[in-house]
């Protein structure tokens, strides 16, 4: 593998979560626009997605470019479907441009009419199936028959238009999995695949899953790439307006001054003297509102704490073991409201969590005491938590502090809910806590540190009494 360059994202992915959970990360990442874009050279990440393939692993592939930027700006569900991404890879100069602002490195080019040959090449040996879906008709089985003359050891073993319907839907997904392929390139453009693919994955035979967007029109002859000259110069942007000027003008003259006015606002929003002071003002703002809170809180923290040890005479705190900022782990604490076996009885009842997923949760949890039932419903047993803001391994705001064991069942971009310091509340504590699917809320906790601000802190903070007081997702 390549140097990783020197990004406290890299290493939060590559090392300290690896090391910690056992859990191998193939790429050093970006983080860009709130994804980690994948760094990689085009022929290692061929080989990459092949493997995946051939090894059965479940992986969802999308490009990210100037684009695809503008329409995640406005588009939540299209923004989903890409944080749902199992890798994220650059996509043109515009990426390029962005990363340079913010001093980052993106790596080489990674679009996917570029990729495409590589990955013919790597699956023809490895004798790896393939199913492209998508353009105008014919045109998928003109590009599929490209590339079996390319490389003639190469199975596409099906192919199919763009064009259908939902009722055809059904038979169409029949008909992949029938194939038994074991990459699908999908190309009905953005942002209709990537919200197509994250539909479907479930239904989806092929472990391997690809977003390709116009893909096929260049192999099947239907639109002729750019020459070399012009790729060298990295302005394909530019002949591909000249081929179809009425369909592409807004995308790329108005889309493009849009990004990069977007992007130069990010880098400003981004930079480390920004930063710097922002997270100073953060770290005073704990600091000066969790002592004051402790203080003016202190008759109910000794009340709660007397009625915890008078109803079975246990421990009144509850120590645990979560992890914080940067995979770092530490002790987070809180009133115990279950019964002293709590733990050693949790297995006996994972079966019956009324959450599917990485977060476990129980709304008639037998486990906790009368007093804990009270204190869970007003969040009083999160109070002790103010000692770890002021001791600095958590905050006022930010993502709830995960569970080991949840944080090693982590999938594509949820890893990032780990980028921040965790918090007291966050956006989704005042929208629904245990209500809000654990999917949803790492989306939700990732938006957040994106767009986090004293601004932001100031409002959530605001919002939690009264999220508190309505109990909902409360248990």
């Amino acid at each position: 593998m390549q140097e990783l360059p020197k990004n406290k994202f890299v290493t939060l992915n590559t090392e300290a979560l690896a090391k910690r959970f056992g859990r191998s990360v193939s790429w050093p990442t970006n983080d860009l626009f709130g994804l980690p874009l994948v760094s990689a050279r085009p022929e290692a990440m061929a080989k990459d997605i092949v493997r995946r393939a051939a090894e059965g692993q479940s992986t969802i592939v999308n490009f990210l470019n100037a684009h695809c930027v503008n329409v995640a700006r406005s588009d939540e569900g299209y923004r989903e479907a890409l944080c749902a991404s199992d890798l994220v890879l650059p996509d043109g100069i515009g990426i390029e441009l962005a990363g340079r602002m913010q001093n980052i490195d993106t790596g080489p080019n990674l679009n996917g009419t570029d990729l495409f040959p590589h990955l013919c090449e790597v699956a023809a040996h490895k004798h790896q199936r393939l199913f492209l879906l998508g353009g105008r008709p014919g045109v998928a089985k003109k590009a599929g028959e490209w590339a079996q003359k390319k490389y003639p050891k190469l199975e596409v073993s099906g192919t199919h238009s763009g064009y259908f319907t939902r009722k055809e839907e059904e038979a169409l997904i029949a008909q992949i999995n029938a194939t038994r392929s074991s990459l699908l390139l999908v190309g009905l453009g953005v942002p209709n695949q990537e919200k197509w693919i994250a539909k479907n994955k479930d239904r989806l035979k092929p472990p391997v899953v690809m977003g390709v967007g116009g893909l096929f029109d260049y192999y099947s002859g239907r639109i002729p790439r750019a020459p070399d000259w012009i790729r060298k110069l990295k302005s394909e942007w530019v002949w591909r307006l000249a081929m179809e000027p009425s369909r592409m003008a807004k995308r790329y003259l108005w889309g493009n001054a849009t990004f990069l006015a977007y992007a130069a606002y990010e880098a400003v929003r981004l930079s480390p003297v920004r930063k710097s002071a922002n997270l100073a003002a953060k770290r005073m703002i704990d600091l000066v509102v969790s002592i004051a809170m402790i203080f003016i809180l202190l008759p109910l923290l000794v009340g709660t704490a007397l009625s915890i040890w008078l109803e079975d005479r246990g421990p009144v705190f509850f120590k645990q073991t979560r992890i914080g900022e940067d995979g770092t782990p530490f002790e987070m604490l809180k009133f115990r409201s279950m019964y002293q076996d709590a733990e050693a009885r949790r297995e006996a009842l994972v079966a019956q969590s009324d959450r599917s997923g990485t977060c476990f949760k129980m709304r008639s949890d037998p486990r906790i005491t009368k007093t804990g039932k009270f204190i869970r419903r007003f969040s009083i047993d999160e109070l002790p938590q103010l000692f770890n803001v002021v001791k600095g391994s958590m905050a006022l705001v930010g993502p709830r502090p995960a569970l080991p064991g949840e944080v090693a069942s982590y999938q594509g971009t949820q890893w990032q809910r780990l980028y921040g310091k965790p918090g007291l509340t966050c956006t989704w504590q005042v929208r629904g806590r245990a209500e809000i699917p654990f999917e949803r809320q790492a989306i939700m906790d990732r938006a957040y540190l994106k767009n986090a601000s004293i601004w932001v802190d100031i409002k959530l903070l605001a919002s939690t009494p009264m999220a508190v007081l309505a109990g909902r997702g409360a248990y």
